[in-house]
This record gives structure tokens, sequence and C-alpha cells, in this order.
């Protein structure tokens, strides 16, 4: 009988749920429990049946939101005692350079987490607290914590290393971590499967680009260079990050504007990107404006593209050999003209996008690049829960 895997996705307000055979990728159920400890708070449940089954809150904390889910299972199914729960899967955004495999938690791996808060303020200490309470809501389940830093951790040091004072990476683990792991991860192999090859044959560059934006090289299925850093504020324009800038630029508007590093980091995380260069972070919406001849949306579709194909060089130079790129994520699986434009100009690179592969109608796994293209350019949808869940059995199995 199928085995099943619960994976928790627990934000500052929200707590995402899949049920899923880790095997197949089958969801079973999943949903999203909303505005936790805000007024208005919901719980969405897509379980056997035809209609969502919704729950209103208040949800005062995450305890009373896993409380819901549990009675959302209960009500509209799948009945969780009849799933044959293998474990309990939790993302994680930062493990630093403690973890490179996903681990079943007990109070030391809680520990650690909590010792990397200040790698990841906003993240890690609601993972922590939905680890704890689902700990409790679960006491008979194995836990595992799945890290999306832990595909990077095979970064070499001369990728990984920061030209800073030794004493900074000695003392506070500043080095560059790179976040997105477990899709990367995903589609790495996937793409390797497509060129039916084994992923240790195949060099790849993957693309993430949904509002957080990544790009990986893959070697031989390691990651061998990758564009966030310290912190998922560095590499591609994203919705609301800047991604690159000079580093002294918060110094400059200390000195010019007064303001100060909490107040920059929060805008180079919040109101930058897309956001900051024309009102709009969602690429659907940059696009219509684009078409209504906004100068700001064309601007920024220029800045965001032109970023993606400097990555896209220098991966290149990176690996020596590159067998695919690959888009995935709600930008890179549904906007065919922001994946022609990303890689449009590197035909001498031996990438290139046929436009009627790109624009066919459908989703799922497929080429876009010529049939006799030299490098392979594939769009794989990412499936992050399926990837966690995967983790977590093969943890427990290793326990």
């Amino acid at each position: 009988m199928t085995r099943h895997v619960l994976v928790l996705n627990v934000g500052s307000s929200s707590i995402k749920y899949a049920l899923l055979d880790p095997a197949t990728g089958h969801r079973a159920a999943g949903g999203l429990v909303e505005r936790i400890g805000e007024d208005g708070g919901r719980l969405v449940h897509h379980g056997p049946g035809e209609e969502p089954y919704e729950r209103p809150g208040p949800y005062p904390d995450t305890e009373s939101a896993l409380a819901a889910l549990q009675a959302a299972f209960a009500e509209a199914g799948p009945d969780l005692a009849d799933a044959r729960l293998a474990a309990v899967g939790h993302r994680v955004v930062h493990g630093g350079d403690r973890y490179s495999a996903p681990v079943v938690i007990d109070e030391s791996v809680e520990q650690t987490i909590e010792e990397l808060i200040p790698l990841a303020p906003l993240h890690n200490p609601p993972a922590l607290a939905g680890i704890r309470a689902a700990r409790r809501t679960f006491p008979e389940l194995p836990h595992v914590a799945v890290f999306d830093t832990a595909f990077h951790q095979t970064l070499p040091p001369a990728a990984h290393t920061y030209a800073v004072p030794r004493d900074w990476a000695a003392e506070l683990g500043v080095r560059r971590y790179g976040f997105h792991g477990t899709s990367h991860a995903y589609v790495s192999r996937r793409a390797a499967a497509l060129l039916g090859r084994v992923p240790g044959e195949v060099n790849s560059i993957v693309l993430h680009l949904g509002n957080g934006a990544s790009v990986t090289a893959v070697a031989g299925g390691r990651s061998v260079e990758t564009s966030m850093g310290l912190t998922p504020l560095e590499g591609l324009v994203m919705g609301t990050r800047s991604g690159d800038v000079d580093p002294a630029l918060p110094a400059f508007l200390a000195r010019t504007r007064g303001m100060t590093a909490e107040e920059t980091d929060k805008a180079l995380n919040t109101a930058a990107g897309l956001e900051g260069l024309c009102g709009a972070r969602d690429m659907r919406e940059v696009w219509r404006l684009v078409d209504a001849g906004d100068p700001a949306a064309a601007l920024a579709i220029d800045v965001y593209v032109h970023r993606i194909r400097k990555y896209v060089g220098a991966y290149y130079a990176v690996l020596g050999r590159v067998d695919a790129v690959v888009f995935t994520a709600g930008v890179g699986e549904n906007d065919a003209r922001t994946r022609a434009r990303a890689l449009a100009g590197l035909e001498r690179l031996g990438i290139a996008v046929d436009a009627g592969r790109n624009t066919a109608p459908g989703g799922g796994e497929r080429f876009i690049s010529p049939k006799d293209g030299e490098v392979a350019v594939l769009v794989v949808p990412t499936d992050e829960e399926r990837e966690i869940a995967a983790g977590a059995v093969q943890a427990v199995r290793g326990a």
C-alpha cells in the first residue's frame, strides 16, 4: 500500500501543505491556511471532492492552524489515518553550512535551525515554530527538515567564498549559500531524464524564474555556481528584490538620504526589482504595461532579461560545456515572451529558442529549442513538494 508524506511550508502568516506519494508525485490533497494571527484567516483545502473545502478562522497561531488542517482532512478527506504517513517533511530556507541533505529532526536539529536565524531572520523563525507545533500535533511521526540551501553545499570554495576579511566567514558564516535548492535539484534531474541521460552525465543551467528568481549551474548533478548568495537578495532581478547592486549602495544612501541599513535592506527586498522599476511585480502586469506603451515597463523587461542573459553566459563559461538550459517556476514555465527575450542573441553559444515550440499551447515538460539545436532548451515545471517528500523518505530510511 502507498505511503504518503505530509509536506509543510510554514511562513510568518501562512501554511502551505500537500499530502503526496513521493514515488509518483501524486497529490492526494493540499491546501493553504492564510492570515494566521490576523483578521480574516481562512483555510482552503483541496481534497478528493471537486469543490474546495473552506474553513474560516480566526487562527491565532501556528498550532491552531495545524489543528484546522487536521480537521480539514478529517471532514473533507482523505483521512490521514488511512494515508499511512511515512513522515512529515518541512521546508526550511536556511541550513547554513551544517546540512547538505535532509535530516530527521530532533532537539539538536531544532537548536541548529535556531542558531541559523541571523542568516535568515524572516524565514527560519516561522519554520522553526511550525516544526515545533507540528511535532506536538503529530508526535508519533518522524519529522524531516529539507533545506533550500542543501543542494548548493557542493559549491566549490572558489564559488562560495566572498573576497572579504577571513574572520567574517570564520566567525559569522559569511559566504554564498544559494537558495531554491529543492527546485534546482528536482528540475536538473528531470532535465537529464528528458535528454535520456543520467544526471551525472549532464551539465545544465537552471533558471528558476518566479517572484523570487535564481540561476544555478549544475555539473553532473552537482551545484557548482548559483546566483543567490548569503541571502536571497543577490543575483537576478526579481518581483520586489533588486538582485545585484553595488555593495556601496547602502553607504551612499546613508550619506545622501540618511537611510539606515535596515531601511535600505527592506527597500532592496520589498520595493525594488520589477516593482521598483515600473510599479508592478507580476510579470503579466508588466507585459500589459509594455503593450500599453509604458516606457518604464519596457525598461524593466530589458533590465530583467539582460541580467538573465549575462548569468547564462557566465555560467556557460563556468561549466565549459552546456547540455541544457532549463526554465522553471511561474515565469519560466508560463511566459513564452520572457523565455525568448532572455536567450536572444546566444545563438553563437548554441543556445536558441524555436518560436513555434516556445509559444505552442499546453504545459508540462517540453523542448522549446530547435530540433537540431546544439543545446537543449527545456521547460520543466518544478515540484518542490515532491522533492521535499522524497527527501523526507530518504532521511527516514537512512536514520
